[in-house]
C-alpha cells in the first residue's frame, strides 16, 4: 500500500507531504484547492509524458515521491525481475525541470521511464471520472473479460498462430490474384528479363569502361607525354638513368677514400631503380594494342549506352539492375509454378486454420466459463450499489471470421429493472448505471490484478442519492 506522498513545486503546491494509513482515505476540498494537482502528481510519478506546464511558476525543479509498503506478490515479482528487493518496501521518485527533462529513481537508483511505468502499473491503479465511457465501446468488453479470466498466455499463443494464418491468407489471396494476370505479367517480366540478359551488365564494369573511354579519348596526349617521359628518363644516350649510372660509378670510386660516399652511392643506385620503373610505366601508357582507337571507342560507347538504357528502366546503378533481374527470376519461377504454389499454400492454410480454431475454441471455452463467474460477481457488486434488480449478462457469439483476439464477439448486456430483457449496454445504460457498472467491474478486476493502491478520481460522478452516501 502507499504510505506517503511528497509533492514539491507542482502547479499551486509549493510543498506537500501526505501520510496514508491502511484502508480508505478521502481527499475533499473546494474547486482550486489542489485535488487535481495531487492526481496529476500521481500520474507524473507513474510516468506520464505530460509534464510541461506542471512546474510551479518561478521554480526550476519539481519532485514527486511516494513510499510503498506491504507490496503484493505480483509487485515483488516484477521488482525482482529488474533486480530490486521490495520486501521492505520501496520509494519511487521523479524529478523534472522546466525543459521537460526528468529523472526516475527507484530506491535511490536511477531507472528508465519504461521501468518506472511498468513498476508503477503494479503499485497504483487510477479509476478516472471518464473511465465509465469505455463501456460504451464494445471492443472494451472482450478485453475486460479476458483480463478477468487471466487469458494472457492463451492469447499470446493464439496470436502467434493467427499471425501465421493471416500471412498465409494474404499470400493465397495474392497468388490467386496473380494467377488471373499471370499471362499478361509473365510476358512483361519475360521481356524485361531478356532485355537485361542481353546486355548482362557486371558490377564494376561501368567504371572500367568510363576509365578506358577517358584514356582512349586522350590517347594522343598520353602517347606524347609518355614517350617524352621515357625518352628523358631512359630512352636516350644522355638520359637521367644513364647519367645517374655514371654518377654512381664515380661515387663507387670515391668510397675507397671517402667512406661517406658508399651510403650515398647505395641511395643513388636505389634511385636508378626507381627511375627505371617510372620510365617503364610511362612507356607502357603509350603502348596500344593495334586496334583503332575510334573503333574501340565506338564499342565502349555502345556498351555504356546499353547500360544507361537499363538504368533508366530498372535501377539507378548496375547493382540495382542485377537485383531487379534476380527478383524477376523469382517472380517468373513463382508464375511458372503458381498452380502448385497455390495448392501448397491452400494445404498449409487449411492446416493452420484447423489449429487456429482449436486454439480459438479453447479461448472461447475459458471465456464462457469466466463470463458466468463475472456476471455473478458484477450483480453482487451492483446490489451493494443500489441496483438489486439489475441483471448483467455477457453475450458471447461466434465471429464470422477469426480475428486477432479469437473467434468470439463479446458484448455486455444489462437489465436495470425486474422483468426487462437484458439489452446491449451501449444502447440503454444511463450515465449513473454506467458509473456503477464500471465501478463494480473495476473492484472485481482489482482483486484479480492485486494492485497495491487504488485511486478513484471523482468516484461519485453519475451517482447520487442513497448510493452516493
Amino acid at each position: 500500500m502507499i504510505t506517503s506522498l511528497y509533492i514539491k513545486n507542482i502547479a499551486v503546491i509549493k510543498e506537500l507531504c501526505i501520510d496514508f494509513n491502511a484502508g480508505f482515505s478521502t481527499l475533499t476540498g473546494e474547486t482550486g484547492a489542489g485535488k487535481s494537482v495531487i492526481m496529476d502528481s500521481i500520474g507524473i510519478l507513474l510516468g506520464t509524458r505530460q509534464i510541461k506546464g506542471k512546474l510551479r511558476s518561478g521554480e526550476s525543479e519539481a519532485i514527486v515521491r511516494a513510499c510503498f509498503e506491504e507490496l503484493s506478490q505480483g509487485t515483488l515479482n516484477a521488482l525482482s525481475e529488474i533486480g530490486f528487493d521490495g520486501r521492505e518496501g520501496i520509494v519511487i521518485q521523479r524529478t523534472f525541470n522546466a525543459d521537460g527533462k526528468s529523472t526516475f529513481r527507484l530506491n535511490g537508483q536511477t531507472v528508465t521511464q519504461g521501468i518506472a511505468k511498468e513498476i508503477g502499473s503494479h503499485l497504483i491503479t487510477i479509476h478516472g471520472q471518464y473511465d465509465s465511457q469505455r463501456l460504451m465501446q464494445r471492443s472494451e468488453h472482450l478485453g475486460i473479460l479476458d483480463r478477468y479470466a487471466d487469458l494472457s498466455p492463451l492469447l499470446l499463443e493464439y496470436g502467434n498462430i493467427y499471425a501465421q494464418y493471416k500471412a498465409l491468407s494474404d499470400k493465397l489471396c495474392a497468388l490467386r490474384s496473380q494467377s488471373l494476370e499471370k499471362a499478361r505479367l509473365f510476358d512483361i517480366y519475360q521481356y524485361q528479363a531478356e532485355e537485361i540478359d542481353e546486355v548482362n551488365p557486371k558490377i564494376g564494369e561501368e567504371e572500367k569502361l568510363l576509365a578506358e573511354e577517358k584514356r582512349l579519348s586522350n590517347l594522343e596526349k598520353i602517347q606524347k607525354h609518355s614517350k617524352f617521359t621515357y625518352h628523358v628518363l631512359r630512352g636516350s644516350e644522355r638520359s637521367v638513368f644513364d647519367l645517374i649510372g655514371k654518377a654512381s660509378a664515380s661515387l663507387a670510386q670515391l668510397s675507397a677514400v671517402i667512406p661517406e660516399a658508399g651510403p650515398l652511392n647505395e641511395r643513388l643506385i636505389q634511385l636508378q631503380y626507381d627511375i627505371e620503373d617510372i620510365a617503364d610505366s610511362a612507356e607502357a601508357w603509350g603502348e596500344f594494342d593495334g586496334e583503332g582507337a575510334d573503333k574501340k571507342l565506338d564499342k565502349i560507347g555502345s556498351r555504356l549506352n546499353a547500360i544507361a538504357k537499363l538504368k533508366k528502366k530498372y535501377g539507378s546503378t548496375v547493382e540495382e539492375i542485377i537485383k531487379f533481374r534476380t527478383d524477376l527470376g523469382v517472380k517468373l519461377d513463382e508464375m511458372e509454378n503458381s498452380d502448385e504454389l497455390i495448392e501448397k499454400t491452400e494445404r498449409e492454410l487449411k492446416e493452420i486454420t484447423k489449429t487456429l480454431y482449436e486454439q480459438g475454441e479453447l479461448l472461447s471455452s475459458k471465456r464462457k466459463s469466466a463470463a458466468k463467474r463475472l456476471e455473478s460477481s458484477v450483480m453482487s457488486e451492483l446490489e451493494f450499489l443500489e441496483m438489486p434488480k439489475a441483471r448483467f449478462v455477457i453475450d458471447i457469439k461466434p465471429e464470422s471470421n477469426p480475428t486477432h483476439t479469437g473467434i468470439d464477439c463479446v458484448e455486455f448486456l444489462i437489465s436495470a429493472n425486474a422483468g426487462q430483457i437484458p439489452m446491449p449496454m451501449i444502447k440503454i445504460a444511463s450515465g449513473g448505471e454506467l458509473s456503477r457498472i464500471m465501478l463494480a467491474i473495476k473492484s472485481i478486476l482489482l482483486d484479480k490484478d492485486g494492485t497495491d493502491a487504488v485511486v478513484f478520481d471523482e468516484i461519485d460522478t453519475g451517482i447520487s442519492g442513497r448510493t452516493s452516501r
